[in-house]
């Protein structure tokens, strides 16, 4: 008899595992807290009011899932969120960009994600660039919802008020050539108005003159397969050269005092005429500051043809060693990226456009966001994930503050950046 009993518990408590085991996500208990860069509009002007109505649907469907958010900011942010791995305090989720998040990645403190990525969501993506950007060797650890390029912008009103707006690209792609973009900054300068600002005082908005140099003769900031750096080669010589040349000539303005939210800036009050750093994100945030209608366009290249670099916004799982957080945390991700509603109401509110294509267009009938839309065609690959990212960055602007002050040629500050760029991937 008692044989029988214990085996009569033994297999209750076995059945009450596997109910356990089987239940409903939407059964789970948990609290995990995330962190978000102001990436989303703000609701009402009150930073974190969209974030607080995702939670409140996201609690309709798990309510037993609390979810603490705290807003952080991009001055600050990135070093609380060190501060925080290496005290034992990240959060469980955050918000943010491959750049920073596929290092943490690398450093062993993320949660893969690989339970993800399905063949269904890789297959609706359908962009190996932007897949490829949110993992490293084989595991993921960025789930993406939104890309948007980065690229100049003019003062479309001060165009049309000297009678030059025919000369920039309003139809199709916008594609140019630097030979159109040269008649347009000498046109420009005859009618006393100041050029861009080409900003490096700090890392501040550096891949905007990245990818502007690099464009303007059809170089590459790095090869192909992102394995080195190769700006330094004879057309990226020439990218660096004309933009020394236009500074003499006043077309340009040397930014070695400036970085690029102070270039942006200007912009936005009128004092120049155009920047070399926008993007669709950007204008939302903008908009209250500027008072005439900005107008985007890829950057000239020799060829006409652009290569453009470009934000993924994503989420990633800090791997506190909770697995019910990071399961909590993963239905989060999948609730604001892929809940058939909030899905496309989030990427909306990036003022950015899905990687899903299966959204399809989110902003029919505004042809700005149709024009950018059709951009990614143009994404060069990817090298924000690369070895030493970081390190490549703080060679960069005194590569270019050496070439504007004249203290190094052109080629020889590309030739020392890449040489600093490449020991970096190697340490």
């Amino acid at each position: 008899m008692k044989r029988v009993v214990t085996i009569l518990l033994m297999t209750v408590l076995l059945l009450s595992a596997h109910v356990a085991a089987q239940a409903p996500a939407t059964q789970l208990k948990a609290e995990v807290t995330w962190w978000s860069f102001p990436n989303f509009l703000t609701v009402d002007g009150i930073p974190g009011k969209h974030e607080q109505s995702i939670i409140k649907a996201f609690n309709a469907k798990y309510p037993n899932i609390k979810v603490n958010i705290e807003m952080i900011d991009f001055a600050s942010g990135p070093e609380k969120i060190v501060t925080a791995i290496q005290g034992g305090t990240a959060p469980d989720v955050l918000f943010d960009a491959p750049g920073r998040i596929i290092d943490y990645g690398k450093n062993g403190v993320l949660a893969n994600l690989n339970d993800m990525f399905t063949a269904e969501f890789i297959k609706d993506v359908n962009n190996k660039n932007v897949i490829d950007a949110c993992k490293v060797g084989s595991n993921f650890y960025m789930y993406p919802i939104s890309t948007a390029p980065f690229l100049m912008a003019f003062n479309k009103d001060m165009l049309q008020k000297h009678g030059l707006l025919h000369m920039l690209p309003t139809e199709g792609d916008r594609t140019w050539t630097t030979s159109q973009y040269t008649a347009l900054l000498k046109a420009l300068k005859a009618k006393n108005e100041r050029g861009a600002i080409v900003f490096c005082i700090s890392q501040g908005g550096d891949q905007g003159t990245r990818a502007f140099m690099a464009n303007l003769f059809n170089s590459s900031i790095t090869d192909a397969a992102v394995t080195k750096y190769t700006i330094n080669d004879s057309n990226g010589v020439k990218g660096l050269q004309y933009v020394v040349d236009a500074i003499k000539d006043g077309l340009l303005l040397n930014g070695s005092a400036s970085d690029g939210t102070g270039a942006i800036d200007e912009f936005c009050a009128q004092r120049v005429s155009h920047t070399i750093l926008f993007s669709p994100g950007l204008q939302a945030v903008k908009q209250h500051m500027t008072n005439f209608e900005p107008i985007m366009a890829p950057y000239p290249s020799e060829n006409g043809t652009p290569a453009l670099e470009y934000l993924i916004d994503g989420f990633c799982v800090l791997n506190n060693g909770d697995a019910n957080r990071i399961k909590a945390a993963k239905l989060l991700i999948d609730f604001i990226c892929n809940d058939p509603v909030w899905g496309p109401k989030n990427v909306v509110a990036t003022n950015t456009f899905p990687v899903r294509s299966s959204f399809g267009n989110l902003y029919k009938g505004d042809g700005t966001m149709t024009f950018l839309a059709g951009l990614t065609k143009y994404y060069a690959p990817y090298y924000n994930t690369i070895n030493g990212f970081a390190a490549m960055r703080t060679a960069w602007f005194p590569a270019l503050q050496a070439a504007f002050s004249g203290e190094k040629t052109a080629k020889k500050a590309l030739d020392d950046f890449v040489k600093a760029a490449n020991e970096s991937i190697k340490r």
